[in-house]
């Protein structure tokens, strides 16, 4: 099969590789779409240290071609997704509900590239796959679907951590893929003001389309000052850092009203110094700020409940495909993702019949 892979630190290319064999608890899916995600950039540029030659990517739906021998439920040929993570579902972590924390590890969950190959290849291995494959209702696109297994999973779980009530306020920093998803399930949370921060023209339209009330454009004035105005000198109840630097870290302390939730979801191993918490806005430890440090869930039940929101209109996340491709293609997708080129948000693949 072609596979694209992490040549080594700062290059990467498709290179042939051995179709994958399942275990007795795995399922090996022929990709049909797939996803680029800045994770993959992340790794490209050695933030994320993995074996050379392994294949990027965690975002990708197919068709069952392999069932191990201990599988139920899956059928050959049946269209299916995969959240980013691929927890065991039995650890004590998983027990405990940290599946992205699998057996104890931090991000143990993140088995794609970091453990074996990832998705952005012909096809692609499923470990614990009763528990980790959805099946694709008839209804929903390839298309769709492909949103549910990193994008509106990390960004939802951002907004389940902000836990907003009705009405409240909450600032959103950056409105990326992520920050776009956290700006669709703030809003099907009941927010009743979101204010996302955001400079690029085309992700302030998205994020006002995905239920954004204002735009606080950094480059033209100091967010925290803005945010603040906005919410009569209080701050927000809760705000959400989807970039991942220190400014946006230290930001939504500053806009945070006292007893309000922060919850981060941006990965901050581009700069990976010690993260700052400014002591006057945090009321120097005593502030009851709560602060929430999140990532994709996973799972089958997981990816169904927000396939159900696709499935009954209340989202639709396909506007955030700013360019497609088709596999041959893929180096130049992964080149405009790691530019930022072309106001990229997120790039569709498109894979044809599999060779091996």
């Amino acid at each position: 099969m072609k596979a694209f892979v992490l040549r080594k630190v700062g290059e990467v290319g498709v290179i042939d590789k051995p179709i994958p064999e399942p275990g007795p608890n795995d399922v090996v899916v022929r990709t049909t779409a797939a996803l680029v995600c800045t994770t993959d950039v992340h790794i490209m540029r050695g933030v994320i240290p993995v074996a050379p030659d392994v294949a990027l990517g965690h975002e990708a739906v197919g068709v069952v071609h392999a069932l191990g021998s201990a599988v139920e439920g899956p059928a050959l040929g049946q269209r299916v997704a995969v959240a980013g993570i691929t927890p065991c579902f039995q650890c004590d972590s998983c027990q405990r509900g940290f599946s992205s924390q699998c057996r104890g590890q931090m991000l143990g969950g993140a088995q794609f590239t970091n453990r074996r190959d990832g998705t952005l290849a012909q096809y692609f291995l499923v470990n614990n796959a009763q528990a980790n494959l959805a099946p694709i209702p008839d209804g929903l696109s390839d298309h769709k679907a492909l949103y549910a297994t990193d994008m509106l999973s990390t960004g939802f779980v951002a907004a389940e951590h902000a836990e907003l009530g009705l009405g409240e306020t909450v600032a959103i920093f950056a409105q990326g893929a992520v920050g776009l998803s956290a700006t669709i399930g703030c809003r099907l949370r009941g927010a009743g003001l979101i204010i996302a921060v955001e400079s690029v023209p085309a992700r302030q339209q998205l994020a006002r389309r995905f239920g954004a009330d204002v735009i606080v454009d950094y480059t033209r004035c100091d967010p925290v000052e803005r945010i603040l105005e906005l919410t009569d000198g209080q701050g927000v109840d809760a705000a959400i850092e989807a970039l991942g630097t220190p400014q946006t870290w230290e930001a939504t302390f500053r806009v945070t009203k006292p007893g309000g939730r922060i919850s981060n979801v941006g990965y901050h191993g581009e700069a990976p110094g010690p993260l700052r918490i400014p002591l006057e806005p945090f009321g120097y430890g005593m502030s009851d700020k709560q602060v929430y440090g999140g990532f994709n869930r996973g799972g089958r039940g997981w990816l169904r409940r927000i396939f159900r929101l696709m499935e009954t209109g209340k989202v639709d996340p396909t506007p955030m495909t700013t360019h497609e491709f088709g596999f041959d293609e893929i180096e130049r997708a992964f080149q405009m993702m790691a530019s930022k080129e072309g106001g990229i948000i997120k790039p569709l693949i498109h894979f044809g019949p599999a060779d091996a």
